[in-house]
């Protein structure tokens, strides 16, 4: 096939594209034949976020219209076994429009349910916040207490060996990453030492096919799971002259089940170990997240309520950050299209008390 009917293709995915529930980041499809096809979407988080004592004199309320997130997602399909994975994110950390950059660029491998290969740049195995967020988190915010080392947007360049057993039952995941030593600063790897990232997954009601998970289903599965992670890697932290490892542990669940008049009640919970090797740098931290959806509909989407607390502890150095949220989430059609408003406090002992408010808005295709 030629670039233009490549070209064509491509636009025609994006102007038929259609809403999908799942986290495939996959839109409208265009086959080629001979089993091969093309799928492109898009998701969108943009937000007004006001902090208290956030203007620039530090005396007055911040008011801020951020956009968030703007992906562009393509997914392939070339062989029955071989697949490929490209999607873009803005970047806006800096504060500025920044610059549309790789946010997965993944060469998929799939032999089978007990054994696939991926390699590239991707999510790695790791707590469900970062296999789900943030576009499939039952929070707006992506959870502070969530530290574990990437590249950008929770991604590393690695590979990964992962497979399931009763549909997603049981999940394991296993890869060789970057780590710490490819992200930011001056980091002391010589060695250019490799980050060894895990996960096991055991769910006892319904199972969690594939790579991915969410953080709610509403309603559409009751889920009862645990999952534990670990990511360790030498030499990542400190100076050259005196290099520290990095071991992160963390073990999540989710309980999500529909009840008899079809609300759907979910909890979440993390807790979160960081060893970085140093008095003063190791941490704990965890959180809890409670919610509820309702299951009458008001207009043309469904009233769901949201808490979650947060703790993070960096005990050597005596800093202890809580933050609570309190949010209503607008859900229209699932996570393809929602709207969330969030109040906040943030207190850390010693230092600051401060308020927070959002309503952000959240679309996909």
């Amino acid at each position: 096939m030629n670039n233009n009917k490549i070209n064509l293709a491509v636009a025609a995915a994006l102007g038929t594209a259609v809403l999908l529930p799942l986290p495939a980041n996959a839109g409208g499809t265009i086959e080629f034949g001979g089993g091969k096809s093309v799928s492109v979407g898009a998701g969108l988080r943009t937000s007004m976020d006001s902090v208290e004592n956030g203007a620039l004199n530090g005396t007055d309320n911040s008011s801020d219209f951020v956009v968030d997130s703007m992906r562009l997602y393509v997914n392939g399909k070339i062989h029955e076994n071989i697949k490929f994975t490209f999607n873009t994110e803005r970047d806006g950390s800096s504060g500025t429009d920044g610059d549309m950059r790789v946010l997965d660029a993944i060469a998929q491998f799939e032999f089978s349910d007990i054994f696939n290969v991926w390699t590239g740049r991707f999510l790695p195995p790791s707590d469900r916040s970062n296999l789900s967020g943030p576009y499939y988190l039952n929070a707006w915010n992506f959870p502070s207490a969530q530290a574990y080392p990437a590249i950008f947007a929770g991604r590393d360049n690695g590979i990964a060996v992962w497979g399931q057993t009763g549909g997603g039952q049981f999940k394991y995941q296993a890869g060789l990453f970057n780590g710490t030593g490819e992200t930011g600063g001056t980091p002391p790897n010589q060695k250019d030492e490799t980050e060894l990232a895990l996960r096991l997954t055991y769910n006892a009601w319904d199972p969690e096919p594939g790579y991915y998970n969410s953080s709610t289903y509403y309603g559409e599965k009751d889920i009862l799971a645990i999952g534990v992670a670990m990511m360790t890697q030498s030499d990542a932290l400190g100076t050259t002259a005196a290099p520290r490892d990095f071991t992160g542990v963390s073990v999540d669940g989710l309980f999500e089940k529909k009840l008899g008049n079809s609300g759907v009640a979910t909890v979440e919970a993390a807790y979160y170990d960081y060893d970085r090797g140093a008095t003063g740098s190791d941490s704990s931290a965890y959180f809890v997240l409670g919610s509820y959806l309702f299951p009458q509909k008001v207009g043309i989407g469904q009233l769901q309520p949201m808490v979650r607390v947060q703790n993070i502890d960096v005990s050597g150095a005596g800093v202890d950050t809580d933050i609570t949220e309190v949010g209503l989430n607008y859900i229209i059609d699932g996570h393809n299209a929602r709207i969330s408003f969030v109040i906040g406090n943030t207190e850390t002992t010693p230092g600051t008390d401060a308020n927070s408010f959002q309503i952000g808005a959240q679309l996909q295709i």
